[in-house]
């Protein structure tokens, strides 16, 4: 078996026992899996941790406490090495259960919710030594009917998973493949960073690297867009008007792409730099601050071109860079509602 097809099977009983989450089992796989001292990058508020039992006590003894049903679903599983020769793992998918407890002061539902995740996971020695997580919490903010901040320009819903339903990418490996798909995104971004500097929308070939009926699923908070046209209203336009500086900054981020048959990915802590510098991107005004952005991505290739994109931005890390504290802004916006303790300010 190929390398990256095993760590695939290295990875299948803790997403199993995340599947059937409980307590005990989740525990008992992170420790096989993961090196003792390995880091975990996650998304605000939770930051940086170190070790298995860090992460668990941090990030997911919390969230089992308010979705006690809780279940994990992977629609993408895809594996690679990345241009230094390290070996990840890509997943994307979400989180479920009934929403029975407040969760980071997000009020409970008692309904079922679904909260996005990417998660990154880097192999040495046949274990998980590296962990970069973002985790859609705006979405359960918006599910509780409680986002405190703009509205998004997309469509806001389930995201779905690839439309071929092949995102579990079976082995063996297949090297040509894999980096195909992925010079085809690297090419692709390089056009993008074309614009403005060096013309007009068309220096960035958009109908040469994405199928007309191209998805683009961005991060709640800024939402899902329609083919090329939708891509440009509801996301591109006004995020490179906010920032037309982006891309220049190249000694501050990092990129770790790799591809596996259609797919590719690319994650990095963080992959992006630049300024808030005009208004028009989530209702910011132009504060003339550089921000760094975290932006966990998959690709799926149709017949050569992009049809889908899974985007998840780390924006309450953003949020609190230019100094709006968004939990914070949560709990005045809630604190009407029934059982809110007006001491703590917590949920109820």
């Amino acid at each position: 078996m190929d390398q990256h097809s095993r760590h695939k099977a290295l990875l299948s009983p803790l997403r199993a026992a995340q599947y059937d989450f409980t307590e005990q089992d989740v525990r008992d796989e992170l420790k096989k899996l993961m090196h003792p001292d390995a880091v975990f990058h996650m998304c605000h508020p939770f930051g940086d941790l170190n070790g298995p039992d860090a992460f668990y006590n941090t990030v997911y003894a919390p969230l089992l406490t308010a979705l006690p049903d809780l279940e994990r679903r992977d629609y993408i599983v895809m594996a690679g090495p990345d241009d230094d020769g390290a070996d990840w793992i890509g997943c994307g998918g979400y989180y479920t259960g009934t929403f029975a407890n407040p969760w980071l002061d997000i009020p409970a539902t008692g309904h079922q919710i679904s909260l996005r995740f990417h998660e990154f996971y880097r192999f040495e020695n046949e274990l998980i030594v590296e962990v970069q997580a973002i985790w859609d919490i705006p979405e359960i903010m918006m599910q509780a009917h409680a986002w405190p901040l703009s509205p998004s320009l997309g469509r806001e819903w389930h995201v779905p998973g690839p439309a071929t339903q092949d995102g579990l990418v079976p082995g063996p490996y297949d090297v040509e493949q894999g980096r195909k798909t992925c010079a085809h995104i690297v090419d692709m971004l390089k056009h993008l960073s074309l614009y403005p500097s060096t013309g007009g929308p068309e220096v960035m070939q958009l109908g040469h690297f994405w199928h007309e009926k191209m998805n683009w699923y961005g991060p709640a908070g800024i939402g899902t867009a329609r083919g090329i046209q939708g891509f440009r209203n509801w996301h591109q336009i006004p995020f490179l008007a906010a920032m037309p500086d982006r891309g220049q900054y190249q000694n501050e981020v990092t990129h770790h792409f790799f591809g596996d048959q259609n797919y590719a990915a690319v994650t990095g802590w963080p992959n992006m730099a630049q300024t808030i510098s005009a208004g028009g991107w989530l209702g910011i005004a132009p504060i003339d601050k550089k921000i760094s952005l975290r932006s966990l991505d998959f690709w799926r290739l149709e017949n050569g071109k992009i049809r889908e994109n899974w985007v998840l931005v780390d924006l309450l890390h953003m949020y609190d860079q230019i100094g709006v504290d968004v939990f914070a802004r949560l709990r005045e916006f809630n604190k009407s509602r029934p059982g809110f303790d007006h001491e703590t300010r917590k949920a109820p």
